[in-house]
This record gives C-alpha cells, sequence and structure tokens, in this order.
C-alpha cells in the first residue's frame, strides 16, 4: 500500500530524530490564477514538543521554478539552468537538513524557525 501523502516521513540526522513533510502552496489572484507559488520542507524535531519546526521555504522568484505539478514533479524547486531537487525525495530532505545544520540551525528552539530554500538548495548544490 502507498504511503500517504500527507503523513510526515521519519529521518535521523545528526543525532537526532525528526518527522518531516513537503507542502506545496498558493494564493490566488483576482482571476483565480494561482499565484505566489511555494514549497515548504518542514521538519519536527522528536520527540514531539521537544522543539519547534524548521520550515524551510521555496518562493517562487525570479530565474527559479516552484511548479505546481505537471509537466515538472510536485515537489521539484530549482534553478533555471543549474541545481534542483525533488523535495519528495528522502536524499533531497537530508541534503537540505544538512546544509541548514551547517549553516547553524540547531534542534531546541521552541518557536518555530522559517529560512529561504534557495541559499541552501544552492549549498548543497556546491558539494
Amino acid at each position: 500500500m502507498p504511503r500517504h501523502p500527507r503523513t510526515p516521513r521519519p529521518l535521523v540526522a545528526d543525532g537526532h530524530a525528526y518527522l518531516w513533510t513537503t507542502r506545496h502552496s498558493h494564493s490566488r489572484d483576482r482571476d483565480g490564477r494561482p499565484v505566489d507559488c511555494r514549497h515548504i520542507l518542514t521538519f519536527f524535531p522528536q520527540p514531539a514538543g521537544s522543539s519547534g519546526p524548521l520550515r524551510v521555504v521555496f518562493a517562487e522568484e525570479p530565474d527559479r521554478y516552484v511548479p505546481g505539478g505537471a509537466p515538472a514533479g510536485s515537489g521539484d524547486v530549482g534553478f533555471l539552468h543549474s541545481a534542483h531537487l525533488n523535495l519528495h525525495e528522502p536524499g533531497a530532505a537530508r541534503a537540505l537538513l544538512d546544509a541548514a545544520l551547517a549553516r547553524g540551525w540547531r534542534p531546541g528552539h521552541r518557536r518555530t524557525v522559517v529560512v529561504d530554500g534557495w541559499p541552501l538548495l544552492a549549498a548543497v548544490a556546491a558539494r
């Protein structure tokens, strides 16, 4: 039986356990067209309640893509002519979490921490 797409997935990194999810969101303009598309990758440190989550946000920007599905994959994000990731892939989630940890994020904050995903993607691509 396939995994339900909204069910958090487990991940262990740097000696800590996490659950992670990915979501796509956008608002609509006056004509009902989707605008301000974004993918949000969220890591929930475990045990639950021990720390606030880390949200890695990929917002639509020039020279970057955040499609909501066809013809690209539903979790794809990337720079137009270089690096890209599929946020549904565990290896991509782990690489972005490792990049956030390398940039100083640590579980333990009581509140949600929101970071721009584009610099993390650039760091992952540079490896």
